[in-house]
């Protein structure tokens, strides 16, 4: 399988868990998912593949205007749809893959400093830290103010396609992220650091750990403008600038 391919399994993986955890209508056709989503967590729409029929646009086109209180975004890795005339507005991101490699090969330099430490959150206590890093620090602004469990609610930490995991500066929370595995591939999503420790190589540390427990499997992401120079030095290569439609 290609790496785009992979990478978008990935993330149609994702938002099916999220769906299914969140309790939100699921849409699934030949050429897209879509999630219904709550009112603060709105429509998210991710394209399958570069070459969707008719009836899968049609559908897509009526899942957007559909959308509660505008609030859609539609993932397109395969640059194949306009949504130009629904009243939405392109951006472009770099989804990257990080090939294969075998366990203590994270790549760069690991930070050394024990005032940082990176745990996963296998309890509902850590997830709600978690979630609430991700929340105010990505941030998603659409579940501000945040209400705990809204974004990873606690049936999450049940599946076993799902991990999460926190670093702690001096003791204080200050970065955390989201991994899927779905068996071919290992992505990672909302790699946060909370503002006041930004600088001080929390995203780094969290990425070491988090690559040392997908070693043996290919990683992928998206990166935004910040954090794209990181996943450069780990070795991760740009495959597509995916449009996001919002």
């Amino acid at each position: 399988m290609s790496p785009l391919l992979l990478a978008n399994r990935n993330a149609a993986a994702l938002w099916t868990a999220l769906a299914q955890a969140r309790g939100n209508e699921l849409v699934q056709r030949p050429g897209f998912v879509g999630v219904r989503g709550s009112e603060r967590g709105g429509t998210r729409i991710l394209l399958l593949g570069p070459d969707p029929d008719e009836g899968d646009l049609a559908a897509l086109t009526e899942l957007v205007r559909s959308r509660r209180d505008g609030k859609v975004v539609v993932e397109d890795q395969f640059g194949t749809v306009d949504m130009g005339d629904l009243g939405l507005t392109p951006r472009r991101l770099p989804v990257m893959i990080r090939d294969t490699a075998p366990q203590g090969s994270a790549g760069g330099t690991s930070p050394s400093s024990s005032a940082m430490e990176v745990v996963r959150a296998e309890s509902p206590g850590l997830l709600e830290t978690v979630e609430r890093v991700v929340a105010h620090g990505f941030p998603l602004n659409g579940f501000l103010p945040w209400h705990p469990g809204e974004v990873f609610p606690r049936t999450m930490l049940e599946r076993q396609d799902v991990e999460f995991f926190l670093i702690t500066r001096d003791g204080v929370p200050a970065g955390a992220c989201m991994v899927i595995l779905d068996g071919a591939v290992g992505g990672v999503y909302w790699v946060t650091t909370l503002p006041e420790h930004r600088s001080r190589g929390v995203g780094r540390a969290l990425m070491h750990v988090v690559l040392e427990r997908l070693s043996g499997f290919p990683v992928t992401l998206t990166a935004a403008t910040a954090g794209k120079p990181l996943y450069d030095s780990l070795g991760f290569d740009v495959i597509t600038q995916a449009t996001w439609w919002s």
